[in-house]
């Protein structure tokens, strides 16, 4: 396994009907990485992932964004091959991810822990036997009322929202360059809101 290279996972589904929901917060915040790093996705070798390779600064670690193709509760698969293929070791990956216990426009960096019922990271933690990983968890807050969780979740930002989106997702790319460079102590007493 190398320590000289970052596997970043943004969790998502595919396909253009998921694209604006909250849970492909992920997809989003890779896909601000994949434009600074000035690459476009091209599709894995593993199988089940695009991928998109380079350094976020000169002479820093290489850096493979991941955007696994398969719906979140499978994700765990494609996670796996993508980082077996580039010999990532789990504690040298960062997902990223939708949390609905943080308020939305804010985020939690942290290494390890449970799924909290989140569906990609139970998926991903059975695939590789740990949850000994990094975590960016970008807030989107709880439904409104009595709105089911799921709905919630797989449906599109509200107005309001899509007017701060794009400031929380350039945020939280910064944070997982300020994590990648250097390290989590800094990148939580910068980022965790």
């Amino acid at each position: 396994m190398s320590d000289d290279v970052w596997l970043v996972v943004g969790l998502g589904n595919p396909g253009p009907a998921y694209a604006g929901n909250r849970h492909n917060i992920g997809y989003m915040v890779n896909d601000e990485l994949a434009s600074r790093l000035r690459g476009s996705w091209k599709s894995n070798k593993a199988g089940r992932s695009d991928t998109v390779e380079g350094r976020l600064t000169m002479g820093g670690p290489r850096v493979i964004l991941c955007r696994p193709r398969s719906f979140m509760n499978e994700v765990g698969g494609p996670v796996k091959a993508t980082a077996q293929f580039f010999k990532v070791a789990p504690e040298r990956m960062i997902v990223i991810h939708d949390e609905l216990d943080i308020d939305f426009d804010t985020m939690r960096l942290k290494y390890g822990g449970g799924d909290n019922g989140h569906n990609g990271l139970k998926s991903i933690r059975g695939s590789l036997g740990t949850g000994d990983f990094y975590r960016v968890r970008v807030g989107i807050g709880r439904p409104p009322g009595r709105q089911d969780v799921a709905d919630f979740v797989l449906g599109n930002y509200s107005t309001a929202e899509r007017k701060v989106l794009p400031f929380q997702v350039d945020t939280a790319a910064d944070a997982i360059e300020c994590l990648i460079d250097e390290g989590l102590d800094k990148a939580q007493s910068r980022f965790n809101s």
